[in-house]
């Protein structure tokens, strides 16, 4: 028996004080950042796919080629996506593939906006390309979201680059993808006016509503009725379940009218403020821009557009849009994408907030977002760190233009 014991002693693994030095731990940290780097084993990180709303995707899509025109008939949980290419939805990798370009064309694209701004420190890059909740998004649950972002964010880049035409088209498309984009229309409407002024804006916003009608046109000369109803549900009672946002109400103040009402109130009140004491001082006011736009020469908008920067424009549009997460109705785990990229430059626009305590929101926020499910606590802390952002852009000078 003691030799039994002798020899199960001498065949357990010695751990010795020479592996725990700092020089032995430091090696094989460096050994492992090597291996990242150089190692072809290393260097894919996988993740397996995760089915969540491809397939219904899939389904409305199969119905639709079918023949059925009727938008009521068209079962699933959301809209239509990527078909095609990827045989009826089956080929999943291929799908993914589709959807890490997707990633990459956001990610060039927000990287110029924010370029174009100058603003912005260059080492806040980074930060975009480190979110472990939007990787998922894209490549592993492959929501049509981020179509609607890609779409949106080069809007917002033809709006830098004054192609105003171009951004209406752009804007049209991320809308008939998926209606959150409506969130940064108080922001699109304005930037159009305050250029163009009203006759022009008119005319281009006809095009957002011209692009709509020719995509919508196989159900709308069929069944109108039911692709407005079901296109445009804004009734639509969310699944409290899901909610990211609003976990720590109970589930019958979750989807009771008047907390809906309240969020859309609180909403629209925000707007109106930020409009008539943040977004328009530059311009003398709102009265002032009105009337300018309406009855102002040429000349007086030819010098506006000179003032309206690609910091002016980025920081509306994501403001606008920030606005309407903080009082969203529900925060679904793929509404993350709806606002990540904008997140780093709106911080550093709250030039009142220390950097350290910018890293920490943002740390924070991502740490909300990669809780599951969704706890009170967390949504509690996603709530606090929305409302500080807020607060924070709303002493922002870069907002008084």
């Amino acid at each position: 028996m003691n030799t039994d014991n002798e020899e199960n002693k001498n065949s357990r693994p010695v751990i010795t004080t020479e592996e725990l030095t700092l020089t032995t731990v430091s090696y094989k940290l460096l050994r492992l950042v090597r291996s990242f780097l150089f190692d072809p084993e290393f260097f894919w990180y996988t993740g397996s796919y995760t089915e969540i709303d491809w397939e219904a995707y899939m389904q409305e899509v199969e119905i639709f080629l079918n023949g059925e025109r009727d938008y009521m008939k068209l079962i699933g949980n959301t809209g239509p996506s990527l078909y095609y290419i990827t045989s009826g939805g089956i080929e999943i990798q291929k799908a993914q593939y589709l959807f890490a370009i997707i990633y990459l064309w956001t990610l060039y694209t927000v990287f110029n906006i924010y370029h174009k701004s100058r603003r912005i420190p260059p080492y806040v890059l980074i930060l975009i390309c480190l979110s472990k909740r939007l990787h998922s998004i894209y490549v592993l649950r492959l929501f049509n979201d981020t179509i609607t972002m890609a779409f949106l964010y080069t809007c917002i880049w033809a709006l830098i680059n004054k192609r105003w035409k171009l951004s209406c088209v752009l804007y049209s498309l991320a809308l008939s993808v998926k209606m959150n984009v409506l969130l940064f229309f108080p922001a699109f409407g304005i930037l159009l006016f305050k250029t163009l002024g009203a006759w022009k804006t008119f005319f281009h916003l006809a095009i957002v509503g011209f692009i709509q009608i020719i995509l919508g046109y196989p159900f709308i000369s069929t069944y109108p009725q039911s692709y407005l109803k079901r296109s445009f549900e804004f009734s639509r009672v969310f699944i409290y379940k899901w909610t990211v946002n609003w976990k720590f109400f109970d589930k019958m103040t979750f989807e009771s009218i008047g907390f809906s009402n309240s969020l859309l109130t609180g909403h629209i009140c925000v707007l109106f403020l930020f409009l008539f004491r943040r977004w328009c001082r530059k311009d003398n006011g709102v009265i002032s821009l009105l009337v300018r736009g309406f009855v102002g020469k040429h000349e007086e908008l030819v010098r506006q557009v000179k003032n309206v920067t690609a910091d002016h424009i980025t920081t509306l549009m994501l403001t606008s849009n920030f606005i309407g997460i903080v009082f969203s109705r529900t925060l679904h785990y793929q509404f993350y994408s709806w606002y990540f990229h904008g997140l780093p430059f709106l911080l550093w626009h709250c030039i009142k907030l220390p950097v350290p305590f910018r890293f920490l929101i943002l740390a924070v926020i991502e740490s909300c977002w990669n809780v599951y499910p969704s706890t009170s606590e967390s949504s509690l802390l996603l709530l606090i760190c929305h409302l500080i952002i807020l607060v924070g852009l709303w002493n922002s000078e870069d907002l008084e233009q």
